[in-house]
């Protein structure tokens, strides 16, 4: 194998791995807070404002692989 096809095999093996994670956390979370609301509906601004900050927090780390194979692809 050459290089170029080390960088692309690299490339995708991070953005599969790496996005994996951040796919089942934020399915979890907004299952559980549907879940929570469901039995707690006044408690819903509450419930949605937590669920929106994880999902985004989980939602960095998949940013976070898509940097890093941007650079393994372009460096």
């Amino acid at each position: 194998m050459d290089v170029q096809s080390m960088k692309l095999l690299a490339t995708a093996l991070v953005m599969g791995l790496g996005t994996i994670g951040p796919g089942l956390a934020i399915g979890l979370l907004a299952g559980r807070a549907l879940e929570a609301i469901g039995r707690n509906p006044e408690a819903t601004p509450k419930i949605q404002t937590a669920m929106i900050l994880a999902i985004a927090f989980a939602e960095a780390i998949a940013i976070y692989a898509l940097v890093v194979a941007l650079i393994i692809k372009f460096v």
